[in-house]
This record gives C-alpha cells, structure tokens and sequence, in this order.
C-alpha cells in the first residue's frame, strides 16, 4: 500500500520530471516542440484573407536570359487603381516550389493589398515572378541566375508598364524571404542598373537561413562554396540605406538565425507565436504590406 510519504514523493517526482521534460522541449533538447505547441494552441491563428475584392491584374510571360527558360509573372494592383496606375511597386518573390501565381494562390495576397491601402497605406502595386522552383534566388553552377533576370529583365519591364521603379521595395517567404535579403545584400541593381532604381525596403517573412553547410536543405547551393559566397550574415554594407523588416515564428526552424539576423541589422519585425506555414504568412502580411508600402511611397 502506498504511504503519505511515498505519495507525496512520487508526486514532486512526477512533478519535477514534468518541468524537466517540458524546459527540455523548449530549448530544443526533445524534439517537438512545434507539434506540441501547436496541440496546445500556442502557435497563433492561420491569417484570414480579408473580404475585400482584388484589384487588376496583369500576367505574362518573357524569354529570360537570366534564367534560361521563359518565366512568368503577374503585377497585382489594389482595388480602386487600374492597370494603367503608375504606382511604386514591390517585387514578390515567392517560396520553394512556388511561382509567380503562390502569391495570391497560396496567401491572397491580392486581396491582403487591397485591404492594406484601404487602412491607409499609400497604394502601391506587387509584381511576382517566376524565380525557379528551388533556385533559392541566386546564381547557379548551371547558369540559372535569378538575380540577373529581377534587376536587368523584370525591373526594365516594370518601368515600361509605367510603375515607378526609382524606389521599390522587395519582398519574400521562406526561400523566397532568403532571396529577397541576398539581392538586396549583393546591391545587384546599383552594380548593373544604376542609381536610377534602388531597393530601399525588404521585408522578409521566416526567410531560409542557415549557418553551416551540413544544415543546408538538399538542392539549396551547388557546394559548400557557393553557400559561403551566398550568405546574408555578416554584410551590413549590403544594407545601407535600405529598411530591413524580418518576422519569423517563434516554432519556426529558422527563427534563431532570423533573429540573429535581424539583430545584426537592426531590423523591425520580430518573433511571434508561428510555425513555417502559409497561415503565419498570411497573418504576418498587413504588418508587411505596410511597412513596405510606407517606404517606397514618394
């Protein structure tokens, strides 16, 4: 028969043994720690796409030289502007498998811009495309060079439709949110295209962020070589003058190197209850969308 005592005992024991497994899970030792916040209810509601129409939008395609291969791409304007609208514009780059039609299929972002200017963000239109499915927005061993193909193929034809790219902004989810620092890192619009068009806003939703080679998803760098030359740590060069917003899910995998990033920068955004998922995107775009729109307005 089990004593007082040894209740008691085996109570602070079974207690003990909880606060231990659970500071466990929250520092990473034990695996599943977004799984169980998640039963728990402790990684946010999915964003809900807001009930407000979509404005135009223009799709198309082009032969890139940059990518070697023909790419497409949509400009997405807020409800209320025509396709005709010169407004400043901010380049969308989509995430690992996606393309150039992930940004309203897969977050509504159409509808999210729509929302933004009607809560008084002065409007501005998005303009996506396609970057390669794992390309993770940067020149490759095969001659793939999404870069090439943002600044003297998409920008160009940006300015011919009448959208005013003299300041833009640029932003990305997950690879997509990786892409958008490195291009902005790398200055590749004031080496190629010139003072006349400048990045001077990127906002970054759980980009992809790794420190060391053997981490790396399998496909995202050709070596450990093009990994080194492609890191977004340690250039602080790369962003002068330019408005860095970085937000990522407390539960993402990325969130220490986004965090370590963001401090290095001294960037806006933060860590917020989240996993790596489309519905944490979609609850972090308002913040987003608003940010960016706010700095690329005249």
């Amino acid at each position: 028969m089990l004593t007082r005592r040894a209740f008691v005992r085996t109570g602070a024991a079974a207690a003990v043994a909880g606060v231990a497994a659970v500071a466990a899970l929250e520092t990473g030792v034990v695996p599943g720690r977004a799984r169980v916040h998640d039963l728990l209810g402790l990684t946010g509601q999915d964003g809900v796409v807001p009930d407000v129409p979509a404005g135009p939008v223009v799709s198309g395609s082009f032969d890139s030289f940059g990518r070697r291969t023909k790419v497409g791409y949509s400009i997405i304007y807020p409800d209320g502007y025509d396709a005709s609208a010169e407004l400043p514009v901010v380049l969308v780059l989509h995430g690992r498998g996606g393309d150039h039609t992930s940004a309203v299929n897969d977050l509504g972002i159409d509808r999210y811009l729509t929302a933004a200017v009607r809560a008084g963000t002065p409007p501005f239109a998005l303009a996506t495309v396609d970057g390669g499915r794992d390309s993770y927005w940067h020149r490759r061993a095969d001659g793939n060079d999404p870069g090439f193909m943002l600044d003297q193929e998409f920008l160009p034809l940006l300015t011919r439709r009448g959208l005013q790219t003299s300041r833009f902004g640029v932003l990305g989810w997950s690879m997509g949110g990786y892409g958008a620092l490195l291009w902005v890192a790398l200055h590749y619009w004031q080496r190629r295209v010139g003072p006349s068009a400048r990045a001077v806003a990127v906002g970054a939703l759980s980009p992809a962020l790794w420190h060391r080679y053997a981490d790396v998803q399998p496909g995202a760098f050709d070596d450990a070589a093009d990994f080194e030359r492609s890191q977004v740590f340690d250039r602080p060069s790369g962003f002068r003058d330019v408005a860095v917003r970085i937000d990522c899910g407390r539960d993402d995998p990325f969130a220490d190197a986004a965090r370590e990033l963001r401090e290095q920068l001294q960037a806006s955004g933060g860590q917020q209850a989240g996993v790596h998922t489309p519905g944490y995107w979609r609850r972090m775009l308002p913040d987003q969308l608003r940010f960016l729109g706010e700095k690329v307005a005249r």
